[in-house]
């Protein structure tokens, strides 16, 4: 797929541009950022149309959200500068109003997927267009409101309903695997009768294949990612889902994202 090239390239950008707002507003987060940074990308540039409609459930992720829409020109370097400042309307989840395809408040977890199947039942009723997204945590599935969503996709057949699990194995306070063991996570899916996909969420061609795929029924995608996805000293740990860049961290992040673009630009095609 020779639009493969082209979403690396974007990424490499989209993670630069993500660590320089987190570090200039000192936010956290930003782990989980990272992890759900390359399904976001791949979604709205190859795969999201007029029609559809995407839900960040996982609203801690709204800096990827934002520099994706920057990646997209919905979004312009000023804006991004008031990430998380008094007044802004880029907040450190998303807002219900003000950003253009930002069409719910989310945040407070295990909330989305129900707003995804009402959107999705809708569409269906009414014979309109288009599929709807919804980009989930791993950690959110300790939330029994999801349980009860895909019940109703499944019932209502909702072949127009997408969601994504963005399953890095790590939530606010330790693995999900301590927290709550959901695993084997795509065989309860499938349990439920809902077509499911698991693959490599930092893989585009991955990606971008299984989610243009016809669903054939409510479908949902297993994304295993990596918390802190790219920068070594973030990478599977815990702490990365609070803490804020300091100067020295910020550097040394840059720093490898640069070199692993030259790595990857050095490399035969």
């Amino acid at each position: 797929m020779p639009e493969v090239s082209l979403i690396h390239a974007t990424i490499r950008r989209a993670r630069l541009r993500l660590l320089q707002m987190h570090f200039e507003s000192g936010v956290g987060h930003i782990g989980g950022n990272l992890s759900a940074l390359d399904t976001l990308l791949c979604l709205y540039h190859q795969v999201l149309q007029a029609d559809d409609a995407f839900i960040l459930s996982k609203g801690h992720a709204a800096g990827a959200l934002y520099v994706t829409l920057w990646t997209c020109g919905q979004l312009q370097d000023e804006d991004l500068q008031q990430f998380h400042q008094d007044g802004t309307r880029l907040s450190g989840h998303p807002p219900p109003h003000g950003i253009p395809g930002i069409l719910f408040a989310t945040g407070s977890l295990g909330h989305g997927l129900g707003l995804a199947t009402g959107m999705a039942l809708g569409k269906k009723l009414k014979a309109e267009p288009g599929r709807v997204f919804c980009l989930m945590s791993d950690g959110e599935w300790d939330e029994g409101a999801n349980w009860e969503a895909i019940i109703f996709a499944r019932q209502h057949n909702l072949d127009n309903l997408t969601f994504i699990v963005d399953a890095n194995g790590l939530q606010g306070w330790g693995t999900t695997q301590e927290i709550a063991n959901l695993e084997p996570l795509a065989e309860k899916f499938r349990a439920f009768g809902l077509v499911t996909d698991e693959i490599d969420g930092h893989d585009p061609a991955a990606l971008i294949a299984t989610l243009r795929r016809e669903p054939g029924g409510p479908r949902a995608i297993i994304a295993r990612t990596v918390k802190g996805h790219g920068i070594s000293f973030m990478e599977h740990k815990m702490e990365w889902h609070y803490l804020p860049l300091t100067a020295p961290l910020y550097e040394q992040a840059v720093r490898e994202v640069t070199e692993r673009c030259a790595i990857s630009s050095a490399e035969p095609s």
